[in-house]
Formats: C-alpha cells, sequence, structure tokens
C-alpha cells in the first residue's frame, strides 16, 4: 500500500467514525446488542487511525504491519458496507412513516411483500440472523486487529498536520473515496483545473484557488484533481496538507519535505527547511495542495512560498475571498451550492448506490423531501 494510502486510510476511517455518530446509533437504541457493539467500533476506530502515521513508516521494513494494513483496509470497506445497509434501512424507515400519515395502504403497496412478510418492521429486517452474525463478525476482526496493533509495537506519533494546540493529529483527506461515490456537480472546473495545472506556463509559481462555504465540495473538488490519472503523468513529485487554522511555515515545509523524502529530519529551522526543499524540487514538475486555509496573512504566505519556483502549481481550498487574493491566484473558483438535480443524485448514491431513484421509484418522494429539507 502507498504512502497516499496511508493517508487515504485515515480520512476513510474518520469518515466512518463520523457514520457512527447520532443517526446510526440512534437507529440502532432499541437493539441493546447492536448498539453495543456499534458502540466498540465508535471507540476503537479512533485508536487505530492513531497509529497509522508510524504503520506508515514500519511497514516498508516490517512484513507484518504491511499485512495489518491490508487487513485494515479489507475491514474498513466492510465496515462501511454495513453502515451503508444501515442508511438504506433509515431511508426505508423514513418512507413509512410518510407514507403511513397519509395512507396504510399506500405503504403496504409501496414496499414489496418480501421485505415486509405481511407486516414491515425495519428492526426485524435489518437485524436478522444473518446481518447480526456480520456485525459480530466485523467486531471480532477489529478487536483481532487491535490486539495485533499492540503486538506490532504500532504507537501514536504526531502526525505531519499536527497542530501545535495540544499536538492533535489532523486529518489528512486524500481520497480513499474515489470511485466509491461519482463526483456530480463540478465537472467543468474540474477540467478547466486540469488544463491549467498541465500547462507549461514558466512565468513563477501557478496557484489555482477553491472557494466556497463549508461543505460546498472544495476539498473533494480538489482531490478530484489531485488524483487523476493525467496529474500522475505530468508532475514529478505532488504533495497534500491539511492546513486548516494551524497556519505553520515550519509544519507546513516539514510535511512538504516528508512526503518527498520519508526519512527526512526533524529539523525545526525554517531556513534549512526551506533550503532543502528548494533542492529537493530544483528542476521537478511539482503540484501541491493546501487545504483548509484560514490565515489571512499576506506575510505568512510570502514566507510559505519561498522555496517554490517555476514548475510548481499551487491548489488552495478556503472559505475566505481575502485568501484567495492573498496568495496571488491564476484563476479563483467559487463553489456555489448545487441544483436540485445534483443534491438527488448524491443522496441516490448514498443511500442506494445508485445513481438515481429511477430503479427505486418507491424511494423518490421521499428522498426529494430529505433533499429538499437540507436547502438544495
Amino acid at each position: 500500500m502507498s504512502v497516499i494510502g496511508e493517508a487515504a486510510l485515515s480520512a476513510f476511517l474518520e469518515l466512518l467514525s463520523a457514520k457512527l455518530l447520532d443517526s446510526v446509533l440512534n437507529l440502532v437504541a432499541d437493539h441493546r446488542q447492536v448498539h453495543q457493539q456499534l458502540n466498540l467500533w465508535q471507540s476503537i476506530l479512533p485508536e487505530i487511525k492513531a497509529v497509522l502515521n508510524h504503520a506508515e513508516e514500519k511497514q516498508i521494513k516490517d512484513e507484518g504491519v504491511k499485512n495489518w494494513l491490508d487487513d485494515l483496509q479489507d475491514l474498513a470497506y466492510d465496515v462501511d458496507d454495513v453502515l451503508d445497509e444501515f442508511a438504506y434501512q433509515e431511508l426505508r424507515l423514513k418512507l413509512q412513516k410518510t407514507q403511513a400519515q397519509a395512507s396504510s395502504s399506500k405503504v403496504r403497496k409501496l414496499i414489496p411483500t418480501c421485505c415486509t412478510g405481511g407486516h414491515f418492521s425495519p428492526l426485524s429486517f435489518m437485524f436478522n440472523a444473518k446481518m447480526i452474525s456480520k456485525i459480530q463478525a466485523i467486531t471480532d476482526r477489529l478487536n483481532s486487529l487491535n490486539t495485533r496493533r499492540s503486538s506490532l509495537g504500532l504507537s501514536e506519533i504526531m502526525s505531519q498536520g499536527a497542530t501545535s494546540k495540544g499536538n492533535k493529529p489532523r486529518l489528512q483527506p486524500t481520497s480513499l473515496m474515489d470511485g466509491a461515490v461519482e463526483y456530480v456537480g463540478r465537472a467543468d472546473e474540474k477540467q478547466e483545473m486540469l488544463e491549467l495545472l498541465k500547462s507549461n506556463n514558466s512565468d513563477g509559481v501557478c496557484v489555482l484557488s477553491i472557494v466556497g462555504m463549508g461543505g460546498m465540495g472544495k476539498t473533494t473538488l480538489a482531490q478530484l484533481v489531485y488524483n487523476d490519472p493525467s496529474i500522475k503523468e505530468s508532475f514529478d513529485h505532488k504533495s497534500w496538507v491539511c492546513v486548516s487554522d494551524d497556519f505553520d511555515a515550519v509544519n507546513i515545509t516539514k510535511t512538504i519535505l516528508r512526503s518527498l523524502d520519508a526519512d527526512s529530519p526533524d529539523e525545526n529551522d525554517l531556513n534549512l527547511l526551506q533550503v532543502k526543499l528548494k533542492e529537493k524540487l530544483s528542476g521537478k514538475r511539482f503540484l501541491l495542495v493546501l487545504d483548509d486555509i484560514w490565515n489571512e496573512s499576506y506575510s505568512d504566505w510570502t514566507i510559505l512560498r519561498a522555496p517554490f519556483g517555476a514548475g510548481a502549481k499551487i491548489i488552495v481550498t478556503t472559505r475566505l475571498q481575502k485568501v484567495s487574493s492573498n496568495v496571488d491566484s491564476v484563476k479563483a473558483f467559487y463553489l456555489d451550492k448545487l441544483s436540485h438535480h445534483d443534491c438527488l443524485s448524491i443522496f441516490a448514491q448514498h443511500a442506494l448506490k445508485a445513481r438515481n431513484f429511477d430503479g427505486h421509484l418507491q424511494f423518490k418522494e421521499i428522498g426529494e423531501n430529505i433533499v429538499r429539507s437540507y436547502g438544495s
């Protein structure tokens, strides 16, 4: 598994932990056995995620750690499948409640007989023997991975994007989700960004910024561009740094250096770090993503970009228009809300693993109502 794979796996585990919050746990609250096991998942997943940086370093020389990472990725996909099944059943439950308010007879017509058995019970459908067995098997595998984690000597280390505020590791959202959900509604922006990044301008650093409110898909668009096959062919090196509220030139530069050379020494002198970075990138085409910048200081930005010369392309994502201006963007991409049609397509992919509701017309109305309630 590649270095990018570890950052992506970290992002995926973060997503799984988020999926376990609120709606799923509330949905299974009446089923004690399942609720207890999902609570256990929620407590173990962050512990495993915390040691991924260490595992990334050790896997090169330790076959046992590499196997552990492979098993973890397989398990993560299985956990995601179960949580998607919960989401699907939650959609059924909401459909049942909505339709029952209008007409109980309509509900019986809309829900297939094979699912109701004469009387539809979401919990009895979800938690049949097969599902409970699958959940127990995942719990056993998760416990085994956690035990192996200790025996392999994996421990939490400062992540590449750690903040100075409590030294907590920060998620690096390099996407493991590519292909899991089809990207909707930003094809034009993606294509234009790819063309600008691959153009052979030699007039210094080329910066593109993606600007928009939270939830508009800034990071997702950056991920799509970053992971595009044509980018791999066009650049010698690429690096992703999640900046957030800790715009620390030393930490950011160290993160970039470490992505280029895992054995890069732990140096805190910014001048020495930037000299090393400039040497590493000399004559190379380099793509850097700085995700989620909040710092509006032009001088801080000027210091950070000092090592980068011709051949360097930078993508910045931010909620703040002033940040886009400070970084001297060649082009700023302002993301507005997606259309209702696009939002509905995304919802169908998450809830039904389908591009739309054409094959699930019985769920379309409730899907429309849910999407509309979130302001699409």
